[in-house]
């Protein structure tokens, strides 16, 4: 009997130092690539997206830490999570209301923006490659790189009104203008 609770009490003492430890890495992670929620109403339609912000830290970014014509999970640490409460339109393709994880495929000249109606934990796998199943697709948009002039040190994702409402993605020198009506 002794050694049954003793075994207890040893088995349930190493799960909250795991524990622990897990959310202690889970925070040190948090802080190279602090999490972004953005709230915005496009035409009665309320979107949102939630993110993890990673900085260039002097490093090559599309092409090499993100390659070419490879899935990438948007941002750092969770897939990135898109959620309209209405039905809307992408680069003049529709959205049906819901949540999605988006996905990127960065190219030298354009970027392949998907929507996959599956949410995962972590957005890449425990290779490093993204986790994205792609039965699950909902949408993919093509739309053209824009350079920027000046470095762009950590991944933004914003709303800019022109003449039309888009969702932008840009890091480093480059970014991407998504149309959203």
């Amino acid at each position: 009997m002794k050694i049954i609770k003793w075994f207890l009490i040893v088995s349930v003492s190493i799960l909250v130092i795991l524990f622990a430890l897990f959310k202690f890495m889970q925070s040190q992670t948090k802080k190279a690539s602090p999490e972004q929620t953005l709230v915005h109403n496009i035409g009665g339609a309320n979107v949102s997206v939630f993110y993890c912000r990673p900085f260039k830290k002097e490093r090559e970014i599309f092409g090499a830490l993100v390659p070419y014509g490879e899935v990438w999970r948007t941002g750092a640490n969770e897939a990135t999570t898109f959620s309209t409460d209405q039905d809307i339109t992408i680069a003049g393709k529709p959205l049906p209301k819901g949540e999605y994880t988006m996905w990127t495929i960065p190219g030298e000249t354009s970027w392949k923006v998907i929507f996959n109606s599956k949410s995962y934990g972590w957005g890449v796998d425990f290779n490093s490659k993204a986790a994205r199943e792609p039965e699950f697709d909902v949408l993919e948009v093509e739309v053209p790189v824009q350079k920027l002039p000046s470095v762009q040190e950590q991944f933004t994702i914003a709303f800019e009104e022109t003449s039309s409402m888009a969702m932008t993605l840009a890091w480093d020198q480059t970014k991407i203008a998504l149309p959203i009506n």
